[in-house]
C-alpha cells in the first residue's frame, strides 16, 4: 500500500475548501459572540471514562480509544465535543446563573455516520446552560438559523420534534431496555405493523398512543391532530405547548413536526429540531435541549444547544469569491520591502511573484499590482 494513501473517510482539505471552511468558521464564531457566547476549546483527548460517562455512553462504539503511555489508563479520542463542554461548565467554570458556551474543532468517529460521510468532522456548536425556560431553545434554535444565515445558505426549512412525548406515554410502563429500543426503533422507522406487535402487552392508553404517534408528522395540523388523538397526559400537553411557542417563533420559515422522530431519543429531554437545506441532502444542523448531559459531572444543569459539521456546510454553499490582493515584484531593495510591509499592516495582501513564477494560479485574486512609478512604489490596478 502506498504510503500516502489515507485511511478509509479521512480526507485533506485542500486550499480552496480550506479557505472556504476557515471564512465560515470566523464567521459563524462571530455569529455565536453576538449572542454572548464564549468560546471554549476542549482537548482533543482525554481519559475515556470521562469522555463516555452519562450520555456520552453512546457515543463507545463511535470513539477511537488508545493507552495512555504516562499513566496507563486508557484515552478516547472525542467523537462530540457536547460532554466535554457540559464538563467544562460543570467543573471549571462552576457558575451560579447562565453559561453561553461555543466551540469548534475536530471530532473523530470510529466508523462514518453514513455511507459517504467523513470520519473527521469539524464540529461547530453552541450550549446554554443553567435556564430550563423555552426562552433558551428559541435563543438556540434563532443562532443556529443565523449561522446558517451568516454561511449564505438558502431557503433553510426546520423540523421539531419532542422526546417528552414517548417518554410521557410510556411512564407507566415497564419494559426492558431491549422492549424499549424495538419500540423507538419502529417509531422511527413508522413501522406500523411491527409497532403493533412490540406494544401487544402494554396498557390499551400506551398501545394507541404509540400507534398513534407514528402517523404525526407534516405541517402544523399535525399538532392540532396530536392534540385530539394523543393521551391528555401533562407531559404530553406541555411538549405540544412547547413545539407550538418554537413554530409560532419562526416566521417565514418553513416548518414541519415528526412526532416520531427518535434520532438521540437516550440524549434529549425536550425539544428537538433539525434544519435542512434544499443543497443538503441530511440535516445541516441538529439541536434541542438535553437537560441530563451534566449530571455525571456532578451538575444537572438545564441545557440546550446545537451542533453542525462545517465541513458538510461548505459543501452545501456556494463558493465564495476569491480576495482581492496585490501583486508585488521580488526584491530586496529597502523601499520596495517597506512599502509591501506597510501594505500588509493595512490589512491587504500581497503576493511576491519569485523569479519565474510570475503567472502562476492561486488562491487569491490579484486585481492589483505594485510598481515603481517616479521614484515610488504605488499600487496600480490591473
Amino acid at each position: 500500500m502506498s504510503a500516502w494513501l489515507l485511511p478509509d473517510h479521512i480526507a485533506d482539505i485542500l486550499p480552496s475548501e480550506a479557505r472556504h471552511i476557515e471564512e465560515l468558521r470566523r464567521d459563524l464564531l462571530d455569529t455565536a459572540r453576538c449572542y454572548g457566547y464564549e468560546l471554549v476549546i476542549p482537548p482533543l483527548l482525554e481519559h475515556l471514562d470521562s469522555l463516555l460517562s452519562g450520555a456520552g455512553s453512546a457515543l463507545d462504539l463511535q470513539t477511537f480509544k488508545l493507552v495512555d503511555q504516562l499513566s496507563g489508563r486508557m484515552l478516547g479520542l472525542r467523537a462530540d465535543s457536547t460532554p466535554q463542554v457540559a464538563r467544562i461548565d460543570a467543573h471549571l467554570l462552576n457558575r451560579s446563573g447562565v453559561a453561553r458556551l461555543c466551540y469548534c474543532g475536530p471530532v473523530l468517529h470510529a466508523r462514518p455516520a453514513a455511507p459517504h460521510a467523513t470520519r473527521e468532522p469539524l464540529q461547530l456548536g453552541a450550549e446554554i446552560y443553567g435556564h430550563a425556560g423555552l426562552e433558551a431553545d428559541t435563543e438556540v434554535l434563532s443562532l443556529a438559523l443565523d449561522c446558517l444565515k451568516a454561511a449564505r445558505i438558502d431557503q433553510p426549512s426546520v423540523d421539531l420534534a419532542d422526546a417528552r412525548l414517548v417518554k410521557a406515554i410510556l411512564a407507566e410502563a415497564d419494559l426492558s431496555p431491549a422492549q424499549l429500543g424495538g419500540i423507538y426503533a419502529a417509531l422511527a422507522a413508522k413501522d406500523r405493523p411491527e409497532l403493533a406487535a412490540l406494544t401487544r402487552g402494554l396498557p390499551p392508553q400506551a398501545r394507541q398512543g404509540l400507534l398513534t404517534l407514528s402517523q404525526l408528522y407534516g405541517d402544523a395540523a399535525v399538532l392540532v391532530e396530536a392534540e385530539k388523538c394523543l393521551p391528555p397526559l401533562s407531559g404530553v400537553r406541555e411538549a405540544l405547548h412547547n413545539l407550538k411557542q418554537l413554530a409560532n417563533h419562526l416566521r417565514a420559515i418553513t416548518v414541519t413536526f415528526d412526532l416520531a422522530d427518535m434520532q438521540g431519543y437516550a440524549y434529549y429531554t425536550g425539544a428537538r429540531f433539525s434544519i435542512y437545506a434544499p443543497a443538503a441532502s441530511a440535516a445541516l444542523v441538529r439541536g434541542g435541549r438535553y437537560d441530563r448531559v451534566g449530571a455525571v459531572f456532578g451538575r444537572n444543569r438545564p441545557a440546550a444547544g446545537f451542533s453542525l459539521d462545517l465541513k458538510a456546510l461548505v459543501a452545501a454553499v456556494q463558493p465564495r469569491a476569491l480576495r482581492a490582493a496585490i501583486r508585488a515584484p521580488w526584491h530586496d531593495e529597502a523601499a520596495l520591502a517597506s512599502a509591501i510591509a506597510a501594505l500588509r499592516a493595512q490589512g491587504e495582501v500581497v503576493v511576491c511573484e519569485l523569479p519565474g513564477h510570475e503567472n502562476e494560479i492561486d488562491e487569491f485574486d490579484c486585481d492589483r499590482v505594485l510598481r515603481l512609478d517616479g521614484g515610488r512604489w504605488l499600487v496600480q490596478t490591473i
